[in-house]
């Protein structure tokens, strides 16, 4: 897929709503119980895509809370097939998710919908999710949507409290049928920041197992918010290993040889239409009702300073791989203040630095 992050992102990721009925200890947003009287109408939506597809953007997101509590929907997905965007939606694992529900989006032309799955079990699960049953609703929702013949994926966070778990989430991941798993790696935003994410070695050790796992899985391995798995994929590729290029997810084809970065391939705009980097990086840059989507991702602060490499500090700064990979500009962000920063949880030395150690000693 060749796209040119410069001009426009792989993924729009829209907030349709912060209305959820869970409350996850893991995301991200503070979710609210009622919809919000502020969010994007249905033509303000509409407007969005149209927006987004103007852009040459070609895959949307839509998230929440709990998308599935929007109930124009199907009319949004509608619209955005229309255009030619490629529609996906991240519903909440309620029992919102009904046979009328998903038969409605597939009519719509949705293109896919990813539920949450985040232990191995109902023990791990539901205690993380501090909700009885809800890895047994997780497996229904997921049955309920591939009933109805919509593509379905799953995504897992993955954080200090499931890393030991880490193969007997692949081996369930395996038995369900996916069009795509997608790791996503802790990001200490928002509610999240009480958690513990991985260490830097023990995101290698991760890496290595979703490669392991992407040259023989029937379903594509996307990679969220580490970046640095384009930089592990590269070093396998230069070392004559096996590799396979990273998905776009669901059925979208093979990612761009550049990793999907916050400002940098990714613009998030929230339930009430501002316009940020991405959900890990909400720094916003002005609002869809009042800012150009396009001209804001393209020349905006913080968007214009997260596209160019050569503003990077630290590690990242001189890695030779920073144009493929630039490592997590929303980690950076959430650990050290400051999203031009070292990405804390790469483990790579970079080559220059290895040379000036040797040329010191």
């Amino acid at each position: 897929m060749n796209i040119d992050f410069r001009q426009a992102p792989l993924y729009a990721i829209w907030e349709t709503t912060r209305s959820c009925a869970l409350a996850c200890s893991h995301c991200r947003a503070e979710t609210l119980t009622c919809r919000d009287e502020s969010e994007l109408s249905t033509e303000e939506g509409k407007r969005l895509l149209t927006d987004v597809s103007s852009m040459g953007g070609p895959i949307v997101i839509l998230s929440g809370g709990d998308c599935l509590n929007r109930p124009d929907l199907a009319a949004l997905v509608a619209h955005g097939k229309h255009l030619g965007l490629r529609m996906y939606g991240f519903p909440a694992s309620t029992p919102a998710v009904t046979p009328e529900r998903m038969t409605e989006l597939k009519s719509a032309g949705i293109d896919g919908l990813s539920f949450g799955i985040d232990g191995p079990d109902a023990v791990s699960h539901d205690s993380f999710r501090k909700e009885e049953g809800a890895f047994e609703q997780s497996l229904k929702a997921i049955e309920t949507a591939r009933a109805a013949g919509v593509r379905v994926a799953v995504r897992t966070s993955v954080a200090e409290w499931n890393y030991p778990h880490i193969d007997r989430i692949i081996a369930l991941v395996d038995t369900l049928s996916l069009s795509c798993w997608e790791p996503h790696f802790l990001v200490p935003v928002g509610r999240v920041r009480s958690l513990r994410g991985i260490s830097a070695q023990d995101f290698e050790d991760v890496f290595e197992r979703l490669h392991k796992l992407s040259l023989s899985a029937s379903y594509d391995v996307k990679v969220s918010e580490a970046p640095h798995y384009k930089r592990f994929s590269l070093q396998k590729t230069e070392a004559g290993a096996e590799t396979k290029r990273p998905a776009a997810g669901c059925g979208a084809g093979q990612a761009p040889e550049q990793a999907v970065n916050s400002g940098n391939g990714c613009v998030y705009i929230d339930h009430v239409g501002n316009i940020c980097p991405s959900p890990w990086l909400p720094l916003a840059a002005g609002n869809v009702r009042t800012h150009p989507l396009a001209e804001t991702y393209r020349d905006a602060h913080p968007f214009r300073e997260l596209k160019d490499p050569k503003l990077l500090k630290g590690r990242c700064g001189v890695c030779e791989y920073n144009r493929v990979c630039g490592g997590s500009r929303a980690r950076a962000w959430a650990v050290t203040g400051d999203f031009l920063e070292t990405d804390p949880y790469c483990a790579y030395t970079p080559k220059a630095m290895r040379v000036a150690s040797q040329a010191a000693s």
